[in-house]
């Protein structure tokens, strides 16, 4: 039986492309713009499934791609895909948010221990001798007892709403629309922000959430108040958050990612009041395997071709 064609357009592991290369006649995409189009120009028509990580799936790529049937995405965000217009050809669209939301939810919970509770500072208090001649730090701020308000109550926003139940804090959202589940909500975020103590994002990039959380969000979330963001740098307008952490109009925040990363501003950088990581929500060996089988996974089924993951180490 012929194997369907796959385009290739992701970085992913080598067992994974074995395994890829096991089920489908295989076509990776070239990173230079020239040879990918000569590529699509000759071989477009025969592609029915993509997988995909951070290549920008627009109309110009889905029109060289007339039998394109599924993409399988090896993320959670899908802010690359034009989704209305994948959509609209009725093209398969999978992604990785349910298999990545244990990590990235211990990753926010992380996040917000070690911003409200100054780990990082109180680590750097220890290691440069300052214990003995100071004597007791600083005290923190305890989740238990805070109001936390998830922008985004999708697969990650509401495992992250689990695990601060367990603590004993009191959650609200924020959201395009009521979840039916059993938490207060609002549908303005500045009311979420001015109801809360600490603000989690976990909502997906798209033209309604870029810089959602600008200037009117951060006042309303106070000099009190703390950000962690594990959802994608542009929801925060970055700017803002500088002016408001320069006049002292929030208390700090924690940030997993940034609006031009890996560039990161210097204000940000010096700003001991912050918690910055490298875009590590997900970054668990566990959770990138697992991603991984997924991305295969979901294109065998689809075609209706047995999945290797018998043959796995």
């Amino acid at each position: 039986m012929t194997k369907p064609t796959l385009l290739l357009a992701a970085d992913l592991p080598d067992w994974t492309r074995a395994e890829l290369r096991s089920l489908f006649t295989v076509l990776e995409l070239p990173e230079d713009a020239d040879d990918a189009a000569s590529l699509l120009a000759r071989q477009g028509s025969a592609i029915r499934g993509m997988a995909l990580r951070k290549t920008r799936v627009d109309a110009r790529l889905l029109g060289a791609l007339p039998d394109l049937e599924i993409i399988s995405s090896y993320s959670a965000g899908l802010d690359n895909v034009d989704v209305p217009a994948v959509k609209a050809r009725g093209i398969v669209l999978e992604n990785t948010s349910h298999v990545l939301a244990e990590d990235v939810a211990n990753t926010a919970i992380g996040l917000a221990l070690a911003l409200t509770r100054d780990f990082i500072n109180a680590d750097a208090f220890v290691r440069s001798g300052q214990w003995p001649q100071r004597g007791q730090y600083r005290l923190g701020r305890s989740i238990s007892r805070m109001r936390v308000g998830i922008v985004g109550l999708g697969t990650i926003g509401m495992t992250i709403a689990r695990r601060l139940a367990a603590f004993g804090s009191r959650v609200a959202y924020f959201g395009p629309t009521r979840k039916p589940v059993d938490l207060p909500y609002h549908d303005d975020v500045v009311a979420l922000a001015a109801d809360s103590d600490l603000l989690i994002l976990t909502c997906p990039l798209s033209p309604a959430t870029h810089h959602l959380v600008d200037a009117r969000v951060l006042d309303a979330l106070g000099p009190q108040g703390f950000l962690v963001n594990i959802a994608r740098g542009p929801v925060v307008d970055e700017q803002a958050l500088i002016a408001a952490l320069a006049a002292d109009r929030i208390a700090g925040a924690a940030l997993d990612v940034f609006e031009h990363e890996p560039e990161v501003p210097a204000a940000l950088m010096n700003d001991r009041r912050l918690v910055l990581t490298p875009h590590i929500g997900s970054a668990t060996e566990e959770a990138r395997r697992t991603m991984a089988e997924h991305v295969v996974d979901s294109l065998a089924r689809h075609f209706g071709l047995s999945s290797p993951r018998a043959a796995r180490p």
